[in-house]
């Protein structure tokens, strides 16, 4: 079964946007191998914003398929991604049964605090970055439902960032 990770970079203090919803704070880490990365996935999950931001700033969507999550943004005026305003879960689980890579919860606190909610999220995995904003867009936006997590996998990089992976546990476990 696919899995839906959460991979994404935020500062110390648990924020993946600065307070203009701007990244520039993130170093840069040749460490790190990005096309290896982003051959892990197919498909791109995405809240409103952050598609915004990437259409204004990037050249396509890397050969991903990309849904983006949205009750304003309406179909036909974004041909080139799949705008999804209902049944995410359902959709959501559809996907996972699929074959394909694991699909890429590519940004959004907002979108990130839902999908948590509806158990549609497997892993969560910051890189975090050695800097502290002192506010902006957190990691996960209150209120949230609890969640355990299970640490996976660690690494740090020369740079400071110390990037983290864990596991969701199952609502059974995440309440006791």
């Amino acid at each position: 079964m696919r899995r839906i990770r959460y991979q994404v970079a935020c500062s110390l203090d648990a924020y993946i946007a600065d307070l203009d919803g701007k990244t520039g704070w993130i170093v840069d880490e040749p460490a790190i191998d990005f096309g290896a990365l982003f051959d892990q996935f197919d498909t791109l999950l995405m809240g409103r914003l952050t598609y915004e931001g990437l259409v204004k700033d990037a050249a396509g969507f890397w050969g991903k398929t990309v849904l983006v999550f949205s009750h304003t943004l309406r179909q036909e005026d974004h041909p080139q991604v799949t705008v999804v305003s209902r049944d995410a879960q359902s959709l959501l689980q559809q996907m996972r049964s699929l074959p394909g890579k694991d699909i890429w919860l590519f940004g959004g606190g907002e979108l990130f605090q839902s999908l948590l909610a509806l158990g549609c999220v497997d892993t969560v995995e910051p890189a975090i970055v050695p800097v502290l904003l002192g506010g902006g867009r957190p990691l996960l936006p209150t209120p949230a439902v609890q969640h355990r997590l299970t640490l996976t996998s660690h690494q740090v990089f020369p740079s400071g960032i110390v990037w983290l992976e864990y596991t969701v546990n199952p609502p059974a476990e995440s309440s006791a």
